[in-house]
């Protein structure tokens, strides 16, 4: 029992553990902001462009004779609805989040581009062994073979 409590506590003392912790932290904090970029911005001008549509409301009545004028109004008469509003709302959500972690994901490389790396100096090859050797060797590190040039 001490060896799987050593064990648990080596895996969870990990960096990456702690670093996938913080990101799913992270990760919930920026799924609200999108969130309410989506519901409080960009939402409004869809329904805008759409003539005043609230995506998120459309549904089909799936019993019963009288229509409804909305999910809320179906729901309290007790008629089964099919909200399809609410998937195109989530589909939406997603494709924004994904786009704005792909946006943000790109930056972020920009930023961490390595610096290009100078040209190494180019190797000499064994006369015997036929394998790179360094240019200032004198014997090469495969055959060990005496190198004279």
């Amino acid at each position: 029992m001490k060896k799987f409590w050593k064990d648990f506590k080596a895996f969870a003392i990990k960096g990456n553990v702690i670093d996938l912790s913080v990101g799913v932290v992270i990760g919930g904090a920026f799924g609200k902001i999108v969130t309410s970029l989506v519901n409080d911005i960009i939402m409004p001008l869809i329904s805008m462009l759409t003539g005043g549509i609230n995506v998120s409301g459309m549904f089909v009545q799936l019993s019963g004779d009288t229509p409804f004028a909305s999910i809320e109004a179906a729901k309290e008469a007790g008629v089964a609805t099919l909200n399809y509003g609410m998937f195109l709302q989530n589909i939406i959500d997603f494709i924004i989040i994904a786009l704005c972690i792909f946006v943000v994901l790109k930056a972020l490389m920009a930023l961490k581009k390595k610096p290009e790396e100078a040209p190494k100096e180019p190797a000499r090859l064994c006369p015997y062994c036929k394998l790179e050797v360094a240019k200032e060797a004198s014997r090469c590190p495969h055959c060990t073979s005496e190198i004279k040039e």
